[in-house]
């Protein structure tokens, strides 16, 4: 009896060191272990396969990590917009009230926009629409942070529908950077500045993009259907309302490319804004700023195109032959001017001048106007009682 349980003790004896050494395994496997691995000390297991262990490799070879994205919403339009904007005012239109059954008084007749192109001697001066401070009394320009200023009309021009202004640069910082109308390219991005619907709005910014160069836009200036004048302008899509006129239509670099002007206003239309080329502005803008208004060659005749008047009077009352499609007929001659003086006399019907074909009054205004100056020569070709003539004036400045 007593040997059996001495074996039975013997057969046991081995149970301690095994379990000890299992649990000794399992703390090493529990804490050592992943601490050597975070160390680097032992290779991490991973269950990729070999192609996912090979693109693995390849990413961390270009460094690539996810990192979380910063967004800068300060983009060049931005800073554009904030340096031009002090720069674009409103211009209010402020005429006397004759009421006999009132007391007389002034009223604000319509705003518009300006831009602030110069500053020199204490003076700023500001480029604007003529229709905007048209039959005005008073001009009053409103800064962007709503500083109210009294302004002077220097000079404005019908034709371009540019007015200059000028007024104290108390309160004036800076002048607009001029750029250049000519490299304007169809699709490049343009940003309207300006008053849309007043001062309620002001220097309100609209983008888009260069939509025309070149364009000609007929004009009626005293209203009765027929085109008086052709205006060359950019077009653009970027939105211009009535109160934009007179503001400033620039490129992404801030720099004045044009002078809002007009738009289509017609329900089916979208996007037709157009804006006075800044090339052809600034000689007449220096121009108003000099003189007070813009001289251009005189001829002294009062005409009217031959679309104005009936097929058959061409025929019966002018003499024209059957082969004459278009010109302008005299009205009027001026005493003593260049018409005058070369011989010109009513019911004459020119057709060509220094040999361009003249279709009707807007084609002779363009060549007098954009063509010709004060002292040049011109050879004029016209009808007197069916007969061709040609005569040559030299023109001269309106007195």
């Amino acid at each position: 009896m007593g040997y059996y349980r001495r074996r039975t003790h013997r057969r046991f004896y081995w149970l301690t060191p095994l379990l000890l050494g299992v649990i000794i395994g399992i703390l090493i496997v529990s804490l050592v272990i992943p601490e050597l691995m975070k160390a680097g000390l032992i290779p991490q297991a991973t269950s990729e396969t070999p192609r996912q262990q090979q693109e693995t490799s390849q990413l961390q070879d270009r460094n690539i990590t996810n990192t979380s994205v910063s967004v800068d919403v300060s983009t060049q339009v931005t800073e554009v917009v904030e340096t031009v904007t002090p720069t674009v005012v409103g211009v209010t239109n402020i005429q006397r009230q004759n009421d006999y059954w009132r007391e007389q008084g002034s009223i604000e007749a319509g705003t518009g926009s300006g831009v602030i192109y110069k500053i020199t001697d204490g003076t700023a001066y500001i480029v604007t629409n003529h229709h905007v401070i048209e039959g005005a009394d008073q001009v009053e320009v409103v800064l962007y942070d709503d500083t109210h200023v009294e302004a002077e009309v220097i000079g404005s021009d019908l034709f371009s529908d540019l007015a200059v202004l000028r007024m104290s640069d108390d309160s004036v910082d800076q002048a607009i950077e001029i750029g250049i109308s000519q490299n304007v390219k169809v699709g490049e991005p343009a940003i309207a500045i300006g008053n849309p619907l007043g001062l309620m709005f002001s220097s309100s910014v609209t983008q888009g993009v260069i939509s025309g160069t070149e364009r000609t836009i007929p004009q009626d200036f005293d209203m009765d259907g027929r085109p008086d004048w052709q205006a060359e302008v950019i077009q653009t899509d970027a939105a211009i309302n009535p109160g934009n006129s007179g503001g400033a239509l620039i490129n992404i670099y801030g720099q004045l490319i044009g002078i809002n002007s007009m738009k289509i206003n017609e329900a089916a239309v979208e996007g037709l804004g157009f804006a006075i080329p800044i090339d052809y502005a600034i000689p007449i803008m220096e121009e108003l700023e000099t003189k007070g208004n813009v001289e251009r060659p005189f001829l002294g005749v009062e005409v009217y195109s031959l679309d104005e008047i009936p097929h058959r009077e061409w025929e019966k009352t002018l003499s024209l032959p059957n082969d004459v499609t278009g010109g302008v007929y005299i009205w009027s001659v001026q005493p003593m001017s260049p018409a005058d003086q070369s011989g010109l006399q009513r019911l004459d019907v020119i057709i060509e001048l220094d040999g361009e074909p003249i279709g009707n009054i807007i084609d002779l205004r363009k060549v007098l106007f954009h063509e010709k100056e004060i002292g040049d020569q011109l050879e004029i070709t016209y009808y007197r009682n069916g007969e061709i003539q040609q005569t040559e004036v030299t023109l001269t400045a309106q007195e």
